[in-house]
């Protein structure tokens, strides 16, 4: 059942492939080709429903046989129903890959209470989506609990507004890259070349376990200088040593990866389940647009974040005109001018630390 109503969105994937490749076809028709083979998909399912099965478990073991995981709540009809009436409702979208990607339904990282854990050092650069903010929290307020007088977690560069290129990085795109400061014994931070010389070894050792419990680590970027000082305490500590090799010494497979300029900050990337998933799932719907009527190339480029000029160099354009049923490729704003359609995410288990016996 489940390859029966999910066939016609392949096909869709290939008429697509075929729209933006041979510019002479009709594309109108070919897009209403792929709406009426969904719907006659979507009317196969309510076909084959057992009466004795409720509907909401059919439709989530179809969305589980199409590699979803994340996103579950969501009907392929009402994802697409909320991406046109209420997009905010989907909350953050993450597009693309960190090189080359953007942000959707962004948020600005919270800003902390007096006294908070973690405090925003740029946050005009400090967009990002719920699951990346949710992760550094969650480990800022465990380290607060392990460090109640230690200094806050510094937490520097994310993404802009809307992802895209921040300079002067290459990452940093779609709101998953989080740069956050080391910690020094005096809070703030030490001006000096070899920061792993002054660093609080202990608390910084402490927030890299509470980075791994707290969220959904894809890599961390630090120095080779300052892991291995980590490393080293954390074998003195009694940690268990095969999980510490599987930190940082798995060569690709291993958490932490040296990159230079990185001596005096993580740069952390994180896994966004949600927020991946939806831009894989709604890749269709970020490409393309039916002119209705009362549209013009002005509201299409508002709607969707994009602009004029985008528009009409896209779609070959002469003037600012469109025609009812004619059907645009929408390209993302800012230097992602076609980010590309990142894979559904798979998300690895934690790489939790070992429990340590008492005594």
């Amino acid at each position: 059942m489940a390859v029966a109503f999910f066939a016609p969105l392949a096909r869709a994937e290939s008429l697509t492939l075929e729209l933006e490749l041979d510019a002479d076809l009709d594309a109108g028709a070919v897009v209403a080709e792929a709406d009426a083979g969904v719907e006659a998909a979507l009317a196969s399912y309510a076909d084959a429903v057992d009466e004795s099965d409720p509907a909401d478990e059919l439709m989530q073991q179809l969305l589980l046989d199409a590699g979803y995981r994340s996103t579950l709540d969501l009907s392929d009809a009402e994802l697409n129903r909320l991406w046109l009436e209420d997009p905010a409702a989907l909350g953050s979208i993450s597009v693309g890959h960190w090189v080359e990607g953007r942000l959707i339904n962004a948020i600005p990282f919270p800003e902390p209470l007096d006294g908070g854990a973690w405090s925003v050092i740029v946050p005009q650069s400090c967009w990002t989506t719920e699951e990346t903010a949710e992760a550094v929290i969650n480990a800022a307020n465990q380290l607060r609990a392990w460090f109640p007088s230690g200094a806050p977690v510094r937490v520097g560069q994310v993404s802009g507004p809307k992802g895209g290129l921040l300079s002067p990085h290459r990452t940093h795109q779609s709101g998953r890259d989080v740069d956050i400061g080391l910690f020094y014994p005096e809070g703030e931070p030490y001006r000096v070349i070899e920061r792993e010389r002054v660093m609080d070894v202990a608390m910084n050792w402490a927030f890299v376990k509470a980075l791994l419990i707290h969220g959904d680590v894809h890599y961390v970027l630090l120095d080779w200088r300052v892991q291995n000082v980590l490393y080293a305490y954390a074998r003195r500590q009694g940690e268990d040593r095969a999980w510490l090799d599987s930190l940082f010494k798995a060569g690709p497979y291993a958490v932490f990866h040296h990159a230079p300029m990185h001596r005096d900050h993580f740069h952390v990337r994180y896994w966004n389940p949600r927020a991946q998933e939806l831009a894989f799932r709604l890749s269709q719907l970020l490409a393309f647009h039916r002119v209705e009527l009362g549209d013009t190339l002005t509201g299409i480029a508002v709607k969707y974040g994009s602009s004029v000029s985008n528009l009409k160099t896209r779609n070959r354009l002469a003037n600012h005109l469109v025609r009812l049923g004619q059907v645009l490729r929408v390209p993302l704003a800012g230097p992602c001018f076609h980010c590309p359609a990142a894979p559904i995410p798979t998300v690895p288990p934690r790489r939790l630390p070992p429990e340590r016996p008492s005594g």
